[in-house]
């Protein structure tokens, strides 16, 4: 195995046990959206699973949900589902859903869907570096971004994303028509 693939297995192994401990620490309690805190990631350019590119900034204009994630961590695979229920809830207003995959492989990431099927897209950051630009560094952790590209919310840790609380939020940050 080459360095940079022992570093990779390395750092999803890490990121594998702090999703545990997150998941752990927050049983019985809900991931909250917080207001951000910090300067904006980088505006990127990632494949989806079918290969298809994906700009940050062709979505200026909408509400950004970006969702990282991986197969292997429980908390994230628990919320696709509501994920998806709210983009459908969501759908024909100016808002996206970006689940951005942490550094597994295409192979990986299409059984997933195959198994949870998700009606947004889901893209590859292979060598994980939007993760890092983003300073993710436990899963599931989510950026809400207003229409202007701006982070407003950041929630760490699973979140039943069509509750009607969590709804309201993002629905107030869609531009108005």
């Amino acid at each position: 195995m080459s360095a940079p693939a022992r570093l990779a297995a390395r750092l999803r192994a890490t990121l594998a046990a702090l999703a545990l401990l997150l998941a752990a620490s927050s049983l019985g309690s809900a991931a909250e959206l917080k207001p951000w805190g910090g300067d904006p990631g980088p505006l990127f350019v990632l494949r989806d699973a079918n290969g298809r590119e994906h700009r940050l900034e062709d979505y200026r204009g909408k509400v950004v949900l970006l969702n990282f994630w991986a197969t292997w961590c429980e908390p994230c695979r628990n919320e696709m589902p509501s994920l998806d229920r709210l983009g459908k809830a969501l759908a024909g207003q100016p808002f996206a859903i970006l689940a951005i995959d942490l550094g597994e492989s295409d192979a990986a990431v299409k059984r997933f869907l195959e198994q949870v099927p998700v009606g947004f897209p889901v893209l590859l950051d292979r060598d994980m570096a939007v993760s890092k630009g983003w300073s993710v560094r436990l899963l599931p952790v989510t950026i809400v971004l207003d229409a202007e590209g701006y982070p407003r919310y950041r929630a760490i840790g699973e979140v039943e994303w069509d509750a009607p609380s969590v709804e309201k939020r993002l629905r107030a940050l869609l531009p108005k028509r």
